[in-house]
């Protein structure tokens, strides 16, 4: 039995589960366990308890990109599972901030981070811009490619204070899960853009079928085009279940909830989905 579990996510169902703006998935495929990403951290260790997950277990922790809602807290995580490989793109290092005018900055990378404090004595720690097998049967997919012309990063991201040098985040990567019934796709942010993600997995893993898409997909401030094609990609694809949440943008789920409404799972922290293995 393949579980998906999401530690954190901006809103929360069940008993004592807390909310915070950011995203963290546990994996458990029955023999190894993921943690991909970690939230800010305010809510990780909390929810985990309450969920009944041990992040001792972690075999390994992988970075979507480096948002501080997706790496906040890392420190966290690192110290929680001290025997967990550490799986990141070169560039979820850098400085990052987000504004649209000079003197309207914030600041959205870490101190963690930027510091590479992450790495420790003893810690294994994996930084590539390629495709890797995490653990057995779990990949992430490295650097996606920027194939099409109508997908952006989403927003007004930059990697200087002075918000003059655009960041492309090139760090963006989503994770794809093997299972009989098909590919369990997680998204962070899709920063690289939905469609650019899921032509990349359906090259990777050779056109298996997809059994599951869910995660944030940033695309609050899409264009009508942009919508348009993500809805045409997931109705080609056409998944049994599908959630979106964090960054997706209410307008934006709305729109894919009445596209898809057999198929539409809501994601929240606490949530747990079962496949079998």
């Amino acid at each position: 039995m393949i579980t998906i579990t999401v530690l954190s996510e901006n809103t929360a169902r069940g008993p004592g589960i807390l909310g915070e703006h950011g995203l963290a998935w546990w994996i458990d495929t029955g023999d190894h366990r993921v943690l991909f990403d970690t939230g800010q951290g305010l809510a990780l260790r909390h929810n985990a308890a309450r969920l009944g997950i041990d992040l001792a277990r972690a075999d390994a922790i992988v970075l979507s990109h480096g948002h501080y809602d997706h790496v906040g807290g890392l420190e966290t995580a690192m110290a929680a599972a001290p025997g967990a490989a550490l799986y990141l793109h070169p560039r979820a290092k850098e400085p990052k901030y987000s504004g649209v005018a000079p003197g309207v900055v914030r600041r959205i990378s870490t101190d963690f981070m930027e510091r590479e404090a992450f790495r420790q004595p003893g810690r294994r720690v994996v930084i590539t811009r390629e495709p890797a097998e995490v653990v057995p049967g779990v990949w992430m997919t490295g650097e996606v490619p920027r194939a099409n012309d109508f997908e952006d990063t989403g927003g007004p991201f930059f990697l200087d204070k002075a918000l003059t040098q655009p960041d492309p985040l090139l760090d963006d990567q989503s994770l794809h899960v093997s299972t009989p019934s098909g590919l369990l796709v997680i998204f962070g942010c899709a920063h690289a853009g939905v469609v650019n993600t899921l032509g990349h997995i359906a090259r990777l893993a050779e056109g298996a079928p997809l059994r599951l898409i869910i995660g944030g997909l940033h695309l609050e401030n899409a264009s009508a085009r942009r919508m348009e094609e993500t809805v045409r990609a997931l109705r080609s694809c056409r998944p049994a279940q599908m959630g979106f949440c964090h960054c997706t943008g209410l307008h934006a789920i709305r729109r894919l909830w009445r596209e898809f409404p057999e198929e539409c799972v809501q994601a929240h922290a606490g949530l747990r989905l079962e496949f079998a293995g």
